[in-house]
């Protein structure tokens, strides 16, 4: 049994990009524990010998894909079935790819807190040395104060999750080294039946029978590294829109050429049968808003639950119209 859950708002500019990504990073996971095929259950579990790197490096894999041109030349598209401009694409990349730098930084803050916090003396623990460490390691890593304030990271606050956020460094450089290992070797990412085979033999099937370090480098052939990330920061904004407006251009041609699997025709055909060779329900609270068994297949489902989404939001924008 698996449970996804999403924040997206319909009433949020961006919400729907947030809710994506989400649930892109929570399938990688579900594909990931899903695919373990070792002797014991215990090879499958969340906890350790399982780390936060390995775990996320299979779920950070998956929803970078939300970011190609090509993914989203074929899988983003309006209501109509056109697929998203490559200008929005463009603003896109010019908009985020000089700031990427700032993530990486306010990414290492964190573990460096952390690391800086545990490191004080037990008579130096208190709320204004705290906070001062806090506002310390911002200017040392990050250049000033973040607009995301390091006392405000969740995984700090709570026990489970001390000493953890460290994965997520680690797991963002694997995808960058993995990414990088599949665009060398086979040019592309996105619709390659090659890429799956290749996360279930080197990194899924083996479950957590081996460390970390020693998947990585049996996948990319290397050990783990910074470089495929530090490049890719590195790449000139021109750059990166001339190989992605590339990659987009190649989607199109298969799409139109009906070369690419699940053509275009498919994204809204409500007529052609998915199987997935699962009960999913959709629900909010105690409310059953779909169910595959229950409507007839996945798309129905599907079609359904956009139907509720459509109406709620269009109820509660005439509710606000009408209170004002």
């Amino acid at each position: 049994r698996t449970n996804f859950t999403s924040l997206a708002d319909p009433s949020a500019v961006g919400s729907g990009l947030t809710g994506l990504t989400t649930l892109m990073h929570e399938a990688g996971h579900a594909a990931h524990f899903a695919n373990i095929k070792m002797p014991s259950p215990l090879f499958s579990q969340e906890r350790a010998p399982t780390s936060v790197a390995y775990a996320e490096t299979q779920s950070m894999f998956l929803d970078s894909l939300v970011g190609d041109a090509a993914w989203r030349q074929k899988y983003a598209r309006d209501r109509a079935g056109m697929p998203i401009p490559w200008e929005i694409i463009e603003e896109d990349i010019r908009t985020t790819h000089p700031t990427k730098v700032l993530s990486l930084r306010a990414m290492l803050a964190v573990p460096y807190f952390e690391k800086a916090l545990y490191e004080l003396p037990d008579d130096q623990l208190d709320a204004s040395t705290i906070s001062n460490l806090a506002d310390q390691i911002e200017h040392k890593i990050q250049g000033g104060l973040s607009s995301r304030p390091l006392l405000s990271v969740p995984h700090l606050l709570s026990d489970e999750a001390s000493c953890y956020y460290h994965g997520y460094v680690l797991a963002e450089m694997a995808v960058h080294q993995t990414r990088d290992f599949f665009l060398k070797r086979d040019g592309y990412i996105v619709d390659n039946p090659s890429v799956g085979p290749t996360l279930n033999k080197s990194y899924w099937a083996v479950g957590n029978s081996q460390p970390f370090l020693t998947l990585v480098e049996n996948l990319t052939k290397s050990p783990l590294m910074g470089d495929a990330w530090v490049g890719e920061l590195n790449r000139p904004v021109d750059t990166v829109i001339a190989e992605e407006k590339e990659a987009y251009d190649k989607m199109a041609a298969k799409e139109s050429n009906g070369d690419s699997k699940g053509d275009s025709k498919s994204n809204g055909d409500a007529k052609e049968e998915v199987k997935l060779d699962m009960h999913i329900k959709i629900v909010d609270g105690d409310d059953v808003i779909a169910d595959t068994d229950a409507d007839g297949g996945f798309l129905q489902s599907c079609q359904k639950f956009e139907e509720y989404i459509r109406d709620r939001f269009s109820s509660n924008k005439r509710a606000k119209t009408g209170a004002n």
